[in-house]
């Protein structure tokens, strides 16, 4: 009757060993379906920085490309420095 009782503690203690061990698995593999989530929306956020600052790199080399043209001088000149060609009839409002 002894020998009985020690299989059955035995059996007992590794189920218990076997329960805990699969209880931890399932709470390791839900915190990594959150971090994998999460991973993935951060991924998602960076794709669209990513895609942003492409964008921004594409307007400042247009603008680059602009700023070496004749049409810019000519634009800047007018502007700041109120110069005009010399056939141009200059109408300023009256205050």
């Amino acid at each position: 009757m002894r020998r009985r009782y020690k299989k059955r503690t035995g059996i007992g203690i590794i189920v218990v060993v076997v329960l805990f061990l699969c209880a931890i698995v399932a709470i390791k593999r839900i915190e990594l379906n959150e971090k994998s989530s999460k991973a993935a929306e951060r991924l998602e956020v960076l794709q669209k920085e990513e895609a942003e600052e492409i964008e921004r790199t594409q307007e400042i080399k247009n603008f680059e490309a602009y700023v070496q043209t004749k049409k810019y001088i000519e634009d800047v000149a007018r502007d700041k420095l109120g110069l005009v060609y010399e056939d141009e009839i200059i109408i300023k409002p009256s205050e």
